[in-house]
């Protein structure tokens, strides 16, 4: 092995050895992507729903841990509960990463758990709701944990000019294998009867498949995905006496947040960031939910129409890219924004049963959710100052599922308090209100300047 490829931070320098690297990132995406989509943005809620109304008492409530649940709330709650567990676990995890220069072996524990805990759905039937729950709190938290450790490979992997590339092509790729197992999940649920299955039975084998993919695609970066050697811990820095694991990941937070204060633009980009990527992640999450529940489709519509999503997200995030080479990524992220609110107004207003509207307005998630995303994490990577890109890219994953639990708190409360979808859904645009005033207010420019980095001419 070179030393370039176990050396300190930073990108290999052998350019076949870089692109033999970047392809197996890129596939790390293709497996576990495919739990987003099948598993939380089309099965398990309303499946879960409908499990938990099987154990339901006369009031229509559940009793998790004695706390009185709608069965609609359930999911959402559910959800809540992950990214919680998930932020406290993500600092523990990046230490032991950053402490061992070792993230490779921590990426497959959280992936295998995650693809573990999602092929056991398949169990998921009758009134077993508490492990319909539990399932998803791990599976959820598992895939968060996973992610900031894959996150934090970018700026290994690949340098500055080809960084916006290698993150949307990774996005791609996740879209791509979302898409592929949509179209064989639709060809089940949609003709369970000719293969000798049940409706249940059908959901729960496209739940336990999604498990399945991302266990064994997850095998090809774990392959092709490099351990940096770190360099020598200076005399006498070594971890404080009788300090354990809990301590050393919280006092590395604590560092990371202090060393931020030295950047105030590039911690306002992150407070921007989390606010408007919760609104995001919720309407993700609880779309299908929506659609069923509320707007009374059917499940065949909501997969062809979560399907339609993927594919125009590739298109999306490649038109997303060409108008932020020629506004710049803060602009056209703004407008994606923009776009975002529109969406969740023509969702409240959208009429039940018109698939054709909802197709349009699948359409419109589409075209904005790949390039919101991709944008905001190539945009993050020019306010990261040099020799510091894995430590702040956890403290950006840290930041993306941080307040992730508000917003399906805030989708299950309303939910409960008015017993509509529509007011769940409505509420969530003070997010996406929110997260664009927050982001106006950053001079992506000056934050460049400000982390000792090149600023592009659009930026």
């Amino acid at each position: 092995m070179t030393a370039e490829t176990t050396g300190p931070e930073g990108p290999i320098t052998d350019p076949a050895e870089r692109r033999r690297e970047q392809r197996g990132w890129y596939f790390y995406d293709f497996a576990c992507s495919v739990y987003s989509t099948s598993v939380v943005t089309v099965f398990l809620g309303p499946y879960l729903k409908s499990v938990a109304e099987n154990a339901a008492d006369g009031e229509n409530r559940v009793y998790p841990l004695g706390i009185p649940v709608a069965p609609g709330s359930l999911f959402p709650y559910a959800v809540s509960v992950s990214l919680v567990v998930a932020i406290v676990a993500m600092p523990l995890v990046s230490a032991a990463a950053d402490r061992r220069g070792r993230k490779k072996p921590l990426l497959a524990a959280a992936a295998y758990l995650g693809a573990g805990a999602t092929t056991g759905m398949f169990f998921l039937e009758g009134d077993r709701y508490l492990l319909g729950a539990f399932l998803l709190i791990v599976a959820n938290a598992s895939f968060a944990v996973a992610m900031m450790l894959y996150n934090a490979y970018l700026p290994q992997i690949a340098g500055p000019e080809e960084r916006d590339e290698v993150s949307s092509r990774g996005w791609a790729f996740g879209y791509t294998s979302g898409a592929l197992v949509l179209v064989l999940n639709l060809v089940l649920y949609s003709g369970h009867e000719s293969f000798g299955l049940e409706e249940g039975e059908a959901v729960r084998i496209c739940l336990a498949s999604a498990g399945l993919w991302w266990g064994a695609f997850a095998l090809i970066p774990l392959k092709r995905l490099r351990d940096r050697r770190l360099p020598p811990a200076p005399v006498g820095a070594g971890r404080p006496v009788g300090e354990g694991a809990v301590g050393a990941g919280w006092r590395q937070l604590r560092s990371t947040i202090r060393d931020m204060r030295a950047h105030p633009l590039t911690l306002a980009f992150l407070l921007a960031y989390l606010v408007y990527n919760d609104g995001v992640q919720t309407v993700i999450s609880q779309a299908a939910i929506f659609g069923e529940e509320e707007l009374g489709l059917e499940k065949t519509t909501l997969i062809t129409a979560v399907l339609l999503v993927q594919v125009l997200a590739v298109a999306g995030a490649l038109l997303m890219a060409r108008f932020a080479r020629t506004y710049g990524a803060k602009r056209t992220i703004l407008g994606a924004l923009v776009v975002w609110t529109v969406i969740l107004m023509a969702g409240y207003l959208l009429p039940a049963g018109a698939p054709v509207f909802f197709y349009c307005l699948a359409a419109a998630i589409g075209l904005v959710m790949g390039g919101t995303q991709a944008l905001s994490r190539s945009l993050f990577s020019h306010l990261v100052p040099e020799g510091k890109e894995a430590e702040y890219f956890s403290a950006y994953e840290l930041s993306d599922r941080g307040l992730s639990w508000l917003g399906p708190l805030m989708f299950g409360l309303v939910y409960q308090l008015t017993d509509s979808y529509r007011a769940a859904i409505i509420s969530l645009v003070i997010f996406f209100v929110a997260g664009f005033a927050l982001l106006a207010r950053v001079p992506v420019r000056d934050a460049a300047h400000e982390a000792g980095n090149v600023v592009p001419e659009r930026i």
